[in-house]
């Protein structure tokens, strides 16, 4: 038996026994015009709209551009597998699906025969979807090429990876990618109250207070699934109470997490932000981990945290620990694949890290200095033997006449002027003696001598 995305035995029994079901499943969408956010990608015409057959009629049934394989990237729990299962219902075409977990080249070979059979046989076109592509290896990934491109298969696949670095450039090429954007409060809140009141979510049975709602929204992290799961929760535990309302305190007491008193948009957001960063400024490791994991707590974005983290390597850690941006940006990378949870390990490495390093703000304090130069009309013209003599008659006006080739001189360093008049002899970069920066101040000295001609102790300004 083919594998199917929802067996027919499961959905009879949910059409028996609703309750059966999780209220994560009861509440999927049956047509795109249920989905929460994406609306990028449910305009009329989209690939989506077109892989349910709108607008088919409008070409007598057929179009002579069929829709494209597409590929989903985008956090978990934003709707790749919801979008796949309005498709399985909607279209009259044969849905499959497979895991990149568990399917491997037999099972894709098999499903790809099966297509060209029913294509063949019957006119019958198969949607194939593949959850969690981005584990298939580069062989695996091969072996779907042929159906994509000969259209035997429509593919849907779904990845929560970058596509560019995790997807073979040959499927992606024969694919359109259709980037799924976090489900924002909004999208969450209609979903939640949806939840509430349809006859196959809770039916009207609890109410959900502003409070609790906001607590729900904030730990559900823009992860719809989490967000259905905890509602859930705490509808069964209020019902237990024999109480029709979903209170704050049995919300906490359901999900076993308390309310962090955080408003991302308001005060506090700047405010705990604010001292995540100086705490790691002060090197003070557990006070940056407190407000770190507040900001988590409190459902914080954890793609601006890593950004913050980002800023701090270079404004206050700077070349005294040289691998303290590397393991920032390192950071910012995998928190875009991951998400939370697991983005809360690679945050607290991150913060750690940089809490820790010796500290040093001479690349701030070396930019803003010569920005500074600049607002002040401090530029004038590029020295004539620095700029560019590539193009005919350059070398008639003196550019790039008498420039000295570093590489030709003994220790790669040519005594030439670079900086133009009006800066000449500025020194905006003074590192300081702390960590590995005290390398830098070193070198820095010792160049400005070999360019200059200076000894060490000219006059800065």
């Amino acid at each position: 038996m083919e594998p199917d995305l929802f067996t027919a035995a499961a959905e009879d029994r949910q059409e028996k026994d609703p309750s059966s079901s999780p209220l994560a499943v009861r509440m999927r969408p049956r047509t795109l015009d249920e989905v929460v956010g994406q609306q990028h990608l449910l305009k009329p015409g989209s690939p989506l709209r077109r892989l349910v057959g709108e607008g088919d009629l409008a070409h007598g049934g057929y179009s002579p551009a069929g829709p494209s394989s597409v590929i989903l990237w985008g956090p978990p729990g934003i709707g790749k597998t919801t979008l796949a299962y309005v498709v399985s219902k909607a279209t009259n075409k044969r849905f499959v699906e497979l895991s990149a977990i568990t399917a491997g080249v037999k099972e894709v070979r098999a499903v790809i025969d099966g297509a060209r059979r029913a294509l063949g046989g019957h006119g019958k076109e198969t949607v194939l979807f593949l959850d969690e592509i981005h584990r298939f290896s580069k062989a695996q990934q091969d072996s779907l090429l042929p159906a994509v491109e000969n259209r035997w298969v429509t593919l849907i696949a779904a990845t929560t990876e970058n596509p560019y670095f995790s997807i073979i450039s040959p499927l992606l090429s024969r694919s359109l990618l259709l980037t799924l954007e976090s489900l924002t409060d909004e999208d969450l809140r209609a979903l939640l109250r949806r939840a509430l009141t349809e006859e196959r979510g809770l039916g009207g049975a609890v109410t959900l207070p502003d409070e609790a709602e906001g607590h729900l929204l904030r730990i559900a992290g823009g992860d719809a699934r989490r967000a259905l799961t905890a509602l859930e929760a705490g509808a069964g535990s209020a019902l237990a109470k024999q109480e029709k309302e979903i209170t704050l305190q049995t919300l906490e007491e359901s999900v076993d997490r308390a309310a962090v008193k955080y408003d991302r948009d308001g005060d506090q957001h700047y405010d705990v932000a604010s001292a995540l960063i100086k705490s790691i400024r002060g090197s003070d490791v557990d006070a940056a981990l407190h407000y770190l994991a507040r900001m988590i707590e409190a459902g914080e974005d954890p793609r601006f945290i890593a950004r913050r983290l980002m800023i701090s390597a270079s404004e206050d850690i700077g070349l005294a620990d040289p691998t303290a941006l590397p393991t920032a940006v390192a950071a910012a990378q995998a928190v875009a694949m991951i998400g939370f949870p697991e983005a809360a390990l690679t945050l607290s490495h991150a913060t750690i890290a940089l809490a820790l390093a010796p500290k040093s703000n001479s690349a701030t304090t070396a930019i803003g200095a010569a920005m500074e130069d600049v607002r002040k009309g401090l530029a004038g013209p590029v020295p004539p033997h620095l700029r560019d003599g590539h193009y005919k008659g350059a070398a008639k006006l003196g550019h790039a006449q008498g420039y000295v080739y570093p590489h030709d001189v003994p220790g790669g360093i040519a005594a030439q002027q670079y900086a133009p008049d009006a800066v000449k002899g500025k020194r905006y970069y003074q590192p300081t003696r702390y960590g590995a920066e005290a390398r830098y101040a070193d070198v820095a000295e010792r160049v400005r001598e070999r360019l200059t001609g200076e000894q060490p102790g000219a006059t800065d300004s």
